[in-house]
C-alpha cells in the first residue's frame, strides 16, 4: 500500500493507494473509528462496490444513501436528502460519512459533512480516475447552482482518502479519458517532466495499464497534496489548480451540467488556456500545439459546438476567481509554468472564445 499525507497540522490525513483497498477491513478500522457511518454512493457505483465496503465496515451501524448518477444531480436538494437521513437516524457529531463514487458524490458528501452539526468527519473512497487524481484530495466540497458550478460549498477536509485502483477496471473509457484531463493539468501547472511522460505513455494509460495508472495517480496526488498543504484556502498558489477550469466550468454551466463530463470540459478549458496564453505572447506556438495534440490524443474535446462565445463569457463572469469585478485566469508561460493573472488583453480572451466556441 502506497501512503501519502496531506500535511495540515492537526487536520492532516493520509491518502492510501493500492488495488483492493475497499475490501480491507483493517484500513477502515485503523483510520475511521466512528461507530455510526453513512455511506453515500450513486446508482452506478453502489451495485459494484457497496457490498464490499459495507463488509469492510464490520459491526458498526451503517446506513446508505444512493443518489442518481451524474453532474446534474449535484444539487442542494440531494445534499438536503443526505442531511435528512442523518437526522432521521439520529447520527451524532461523532459519526462519519463515506463518499463512495466519483467527484459528484465526493463533493456533495463532503458538503453535507461540512454542514451537519457544523462539521462531522468524512472519508473519500474515489472510484473514478478524475476523483482519484484530483477531487477527492484537498477538502473542496460543493454543490452546483443553475447560475454557476460549485457556487455553494465549503472547505472541509476529509479524514481519509482510500484510493482503490482496482475500481478503474470497471470505469468506462469516456470516464477514463475525462480523468486524464486533470493529470494533464498537473503537468502544465508545474511538472513539465510529467507532461513529457504523458506524451510518451499515453497509449498505456488509455489501455488501462495498472502500473501507468498507479504512477499518474501517485504523482498527481503528490502535487496536489503539496499545494494544499501550503495553501489550503486558495489565497494564493492553490488557484493554479484551476487551470482550464474557468473556461470548463462556464461550459458546464452553459449546458446545464448535462452535456459534458467535468473532465471533458476541463480538457476543452486547457486547450483554451493554452491558446489564450499563445495569443498573449506568453507561450510559443510549438508548446501550444503540444498541448492541443496531447488533449486530442487523449480523446478530449478542444473545440466547442452549440455554445456561443457570449454564453461562455457570461458564465465566466460568475466564476469564483472574479475579484473586484475583474476575471482572473490561470495562464501559461510555458509547459510546467502556470500563473494567475487579471492582467491580460480583453481582445485576446475574445479571440480565444471565438476560435473555440460556436
Amino acid at each position: 500500500m502506497d501512503t501519502l499525507n496531506v500535511e495540515l497540522g492537526t487536520r492532516s490525513y493520509p491518502i492510501l493507494i493500492d488495488a483492493g483497498l475497499i475490501g480491507r477491513p483493517d484500513v477502515f478500522r485503523q483510520h475511521l473509528p466512528a461507530r455510526d457511518v453513512l455511506v453515500v454512493s450513486d446508482t452506478t457505483v453502489a451495485p459494484l462496490y457497496l457490498p464490499a465496503l459495507t463488509a469492510s465496515l464490520g459491526p458498526r451501524r451503517s446506513v446508505e444513501v444512493i443518489l442518481p448518477d451524474g453532474e446534474a444531480h449535484k444539487t442542494l436538494a440531494n445534499a438536503a436528502r443526505v442531511l435528512d437521513v442523518l437526522i432521521a437516524n439520529r447520527f451524532g457529531r461523532d459519526c462519519a460519512l463515506i463518499a463512495l463514487g466519483g467527484g459528484v458524490v465526493g463533493d456533495l458528501t463532503g458538503f453535507a459533512a461540512a454542514c451537519y452539526q457544523r462539521g462531522v468527519a468524512f472519508a473519500q473512497v474515489p472510484t473514478t480516475l478524475l476523483a482519484q487524481v484530483d477531487s477527492a484530495v484537498g477538502g473542496k466540497t460543493a454543490v452546483n447552482h443553475p447560475g454557476g458550478k460549485n457556487l455553494i460549498g465549503a472547505f472541509h477536509q476529509p479524514v481519509l482518502v482510500v484510493t482503490d485502483t482496482r475500481t478503474l477496471a470497471t470505469l468506462p473509457a469516456r470516464e477514463l479519458r475525462a480523468g486524464l484531463a486533470e493529470v494533464i493539468k498537473y503537468g502544465l501547472i508545474c511538472d513539465a517532466a510529467l507532461f513529457g511522460w504523458l506524451e510518451a505513455h499515453l497509449d498505456e494509460l488509455l489501455a488501462g495499464a495498472p502500473a501507468a495508472l498507479a504512477h499518474v495517480i501517485r504523482r498527481s496526488c503528490e502535487i496536489k497534496a503539496a499545494i494544499v498543504g501550503r495553501d489550503e484556502r486558495e489565497v494564493g498558489e492553490r488557484a493554479l489548480l484551476n487551470l482550464g477550469h474557468t473556461f470548463g466550468h462556464a461550459l458546464e454551466s452553459a449546458t446545464g451540467y448535462k452535456e459534458w463530463l467535468h473532465g471533458e470540459a476541463v480538457g476543452a478549458g486547457l486547450a483554451m488556456a493554452a491558446a489564450m496564453s499563445r495569443e498573449c505572447g506568453l507561450m510559443t506556438a510549438d508548446e501550444a500545439a503540444r498541448v492541443r495534440a496531447l488533449l486530442e490524443r487523449a480523446g478530449l474535446p478542444t473545440r466547442i459546438v452549440a455554445v456561443t462565445p457570449a454564453a461562455v463569457r457570461e458564465h465566466m463572469g460568475v466564476d469564483k476567481k472574479v475579484l473586484g469585478g475583474r476575471l482572473r485566469l490561470v495562464l501559461l508561460r510555458g509547459i510546467g509554468d502556470a500563473f494567475l493573472t487579471a492582467d491580460y488583453p480583453a481582445p485576446a480572451l475574445a479571440r480565444t472564445l471565438a476560435a473555440h466556441c460556436r
